[in-house]
């Protein structure tokens, strides 16, 4: 479960992908909330890994 911890590095390393400014969302270009997105998807990715090595026992 811990390979889920490379999406945020992977969908925010790829800059070709979110370099432009449409569809915009509340008037901000897609450049920013797309990398703004990603803040409490990578909280929630950590929490979850964490949660399942925790079950596991890992540290």
């Amino acid at each position: 479960m811990r390979y889920l911890l490379a999406l945020p590095f992977i969908g925010l390393l790829w800059l070709p992908f979110y370099n432009r400014e449409l569809p915009s969302l509340f008037s901000f270009p897609f450049f920013y909330w797309y990398q703004f997105a990603w803040v409490p998807l990578t909280a929630l990715v950590i929490w979850l890994v964490y949660q399942n090595d925790r079950k596991k026992g890992a540290e």
